[in-house]
Parts: structure tokens; C-alpha cells; sequence
């Protein structure tokens, strides 16, 4: 099963108020594993970039003003989303906006099924808590310590990790050979073999606890299996 983990960057919030892309990120999974390929564009949104986008995203007017149109690159994105699984947080933006510009340059639109919202994940997984990205961060012990400014690639890493915590993991994919690594053969997609993840996520158990269960093991004697290194 292949998914493209994704994040867009814009002007301001409504595409039908003159507001544009201005950045586009994306992972790719293989069977719930990253395999090292990703999309990363800069956009000309062809207007200006108001005060409190910049203050977000750290992007200004004079680095986009030599970046490729939308529409330059609109049959690219689609060639690398193909039918895909779109995993976006807060899918609803990201998916109105990719298809208001794919609309105005008259290419074929994304359907709003072929997305997977992370934000519609995380609300049902733990009702009443904070469901920002920043907050499962937090949540899962994922280190986002580089996102001062939004960037979509950045972000699209980040919610990789998240989105495989909200779904358990990497149990669904059952990988135990640690000599998997990515491949790549003439372009072609279905090359393309998982990796592991690159750094193990921190050790959710505290001191404390390591504490007793140490000392419980002493009681069980020097048979126990797990006094046995």
C-alpha cells in the first residue's frame, strides 16, 4: 500500500479569497514505512505575501519570486501523488487548496477520498486532548525541536511519525529483517523497499520504573528468565 504523507504551505487560509500555495511537501510510505523517497516544491503564488504568512513560514517575496507557477508543476505533483493514500492533517485545507489551483490550471482534481485525515485520527483517539501536530509531538515523544518556522517537507517528516503512532507503529507492516534498505531500479515506484526507522523513538519508561522492575526480578532468584542476560 503506498501513501504520500503530506503538507502545503499558503498565503492565507481561502484559496477563493486570492490566497495560493506557496509550498508543497511529501513522504512516501511503502506497506507504513518511509522508503527515503519525498516531493518538495517552492511556488510562485504570483501576489503578495502578507505579513502574518511570512511570520509563519519564514518564506518572503523576493525567494519565491524565481520559483516555478502552479501550474509548471502541476502535472509533476500529480505524476508523483498517483493513486496514493494523501495522509494531511487538517486534510480538508490542504485538499481545498490543491484543488483550486489544479481547477485554475485545468488539470484533473484530487478526490476528497483519496485522503486521510491525521486530525480526524487523533480527535477519536483521544477525544478532548489537543490534536495539533505540535501537541502529538508531544504525545508520542517525537522530536520536533527544528519546526520553529512551518515547512512543508519538515512538517510532512514529522507527521509521518505521527501518523504511523496513530496507528500503531510499525506493527502493521511486521518488518523483523533489519537488513531491508531502500532501493531504487529505473524509476520505477514498486522498487522501492522500507528502511528502518532511522532513530529509535525514546524509551517511554521512566527511572522509576526501570527501578522496580529490576528489584522484582531480584525476588524471583537467580532462575528466573529474566535475571538470564
Amino acid at each position: 500500500m503506498r501513501e504520500i504523507v503530506m503538507d502545503t504551505e499558503t498565503t492565507g487560509l481561502d484559496p477563493y479569497d486570492g490566497h495560493r500555495i506557496v509550498e508543497i511537501g511529501g513522504v512516501e510510505l511503502i506497506g507504513h514505512m518511509p522508503t527515503g523517497r519525498t516531493y518538495h516544491q517552492y511556488i510562485n503564488p504570483k501576489r503578495s505575501m502578507p505579513k502574518e504568512a511570512f511570520d509563519v513560514h519564514g518564506i518572503s517575496e523576493e525567494f519565491l519570486a524565481d520559483k516555478p507557477l502552479f501550474e509548471d508543476i502541476a502535472q509533476e505533483f500529480l505524476d508523483f501523488c498517483g493513486d496514493a493514500t494523501l495522509v494531511i492533517h487538517n486534510a480538508s485545507f490542504d485538499m481545498k487548496f490543491l484543488n483550486a489551483e489544479l481547477e485554475w490550471c485545468k488539470k484533473p482534481l484530487l478526490p476528497m477520498d483519496q485522503a486521510l485525515d491525521t486530525l480526524a485520527i487523533a480527535r477519536r483517539r483521544f477525544p478532548g486532548s489537543p490534536a495539533s501536530l505540535d501537541a502529538l509531538c508531544r504525545r508520542f515523544g517525537i522530536d520536533n525541536s527544528n519546526r520553529e518556522l512551518h515547512g512543508a517537507l519538515l512538517d510532512s517528516e514529522i507527521l509521518a511519525d505521527v501518523y504511523l503512532e496513530l496507528i500503531g507503529g510499525r506493527q502493521p507492516g511486521l518488518v523483523l529483517d533489519g537488513a531491508q534498505q531502500v532501493t531504487k531500479v529505473s524509476g520505477d515506484t514498486d522498487s522501492w523497499r522500507p528502511e528502518p526507522r532511522p532513530n529509535p523513538l525514546p524509551s517511554r519508561l521512566s527511572e522509576k520504573e526501570k527501578a522496580a522492575h529490576a528489584a522484582f526480578v531480584e525476588t524471583l532468584g537467580e532462575d528466573a528468565l529474566w535475571a538470564k542476560s
